[in-house]
C-alpha cells in the first residue's frame, strides 16, 4: 500500500497512515497526500464520513524528524505546508473520526484532535511530546487542546510533555470512547455507518455550528441555528425524514 492509503466504501473514506516501521511518522510526501485527500473528501458529494487511522498497531508517532523532506524549502515554508494539513482536516465539512491504536504522539495526537470524534483502544498512549524534543507545539495543538480539556490541563500536557494512557485521555475529555483492541474496528465502523446513513446537509451544518460556537455569542448561534433549520426544512432530506417518521421506517438520505 501507499504510505497514505485511501479506501472508499459506502460513503466511508478510510485514510490509513502506512509507515508501520516508523510508527507511521508522517513524512513530507505524506503531508502532501493528506492535504489532497482531505480536500477531495470535502468536495466529493459521495464521501459522507472520513475515518483516519494508522497501520501496524499504531496511530502516528508524529512528524518525521529524520530529515526526510524531499525539497530544499526553508523549514518555515515546510511548517506552513504541514500546518495546511491541519487546516484542511478542520475544514472537512463531513463528520471525521480518529481511530487510534498504539501511540498518538506530537503532531500525530494533534491530527487526531482535529477530528470530530476520537475512539481508541485501551492500549493506546498519548503525548504532546514537543517539549522533550526541544520544540513548541504545532499542527493546531495550542488551539485544539484547551478547547477539549481546559486551559490549565492543556498547559500541563503541553509543558510537561508526559505520556498518558487511554483511560486518562478519556477521563480528561480527549477521547469519546475507550475499547478493548479487539472491539475497536467494529465499533468505529458502526459509528461511521450511522453517520454515512445520516442527513449529510444537516450533519454538516451541525458540525460547522459546533465548531463556531465558542467564538460566537448565544444570540449569534441562535440566529444561525434558525437559519440552518430553515434550510433543513426545505430540503428533500427534510421531507424524506418526516415521511419516514410517519411511515415508521428508516429514512434514506441523499444529501439534497
Amino acid at each position: 500500500m501507499e504510505n497514505v492509503h485511501v479506501e472508499r466504501e459506502g460513503g466511508i473514506v478510510t485514510v490509513t497512515l502506512n509507515r508501520p516501521e516508523k510508527k507511521n511518522a508522517i513524512s513530507f510526501d505524506m503531508w502532501e497526500k493528506l492535504v489532497r485527500t482531505f480536500r477531495e473528501v470535502s468536495h466529493n458529494p459521495d464521501d459522507r464520513v472520513l475515518v483516519l487511522t494508522g497501520a501496524g498497531g499504531n496511530f502516528c508517532s508524529g512528524a518525521d524528524l529524520t530529515g526526510g523532506a524531499k525539497d530544499s524549502r526553508h523549514q518555515l515554508d515546510q511548517m506552513q505546508y504541514f500546518s495546511s494539513a491541519g487546516m484542511a482536516l478542520h475544514e472537512v465539512p463531513k463528520p471525521t473520526i480518529a481511530k487510534i491504536d498504539g501511540v498518538a504522539i506530537g503532531a500525530g495526537l494533534n491530527l487526531a484532535l482535529g477530528c470530530d470524534l476520537i475512539v481508541a483502544s485501551d492500549r493506546s498512549r498519548f503525548s504532546e511530546i514537543f517539549a522533550q524534543r526541544g520544540l513548541s507545539v504545532d499542527l493546531g495543538g495550542s488551539w485544539l487542546l484547551p478547547r477539549l480539556v481546559g486551559l490549565h490541563k492543556a498547559k500541563e500536557l503541553l509543558l510537561l510533555a508526559e505520556i498518558i494512557d487511554a483511560n486518562e485521555a478519556e477521563r480528561i475529555g480527549i477521547l469519546n470512547r475507550v475499547l478493548p483492541q479487539a472491539e475497536l474496528d467494529e465499533f468505529v465502523h458502526g459509528w461511521a455507518m450511522r453517520l454515512a446513513d445520516g442527513p449529510p446537509l444537516a450533519l454538516q451544518m451541525t458540525k460547522r455550528m459546533a465548531n463556531s460556537g465558542l467564538q460566537m455569542s448565544l444570540s449569534e448561534m441562535l440566529h444561525w441555528e434558525g437559519m440552518a433549520q430553515t434550510v433543513n426544512g426545505s430540503t428533500k432530506d427534510g421531507v424524506e425524514a418526516m415521511k419516514a417518521f410517519i411511515e415508521k421506517r428508516p429514512p434514506k438520505f441523499q444529501g439534497r
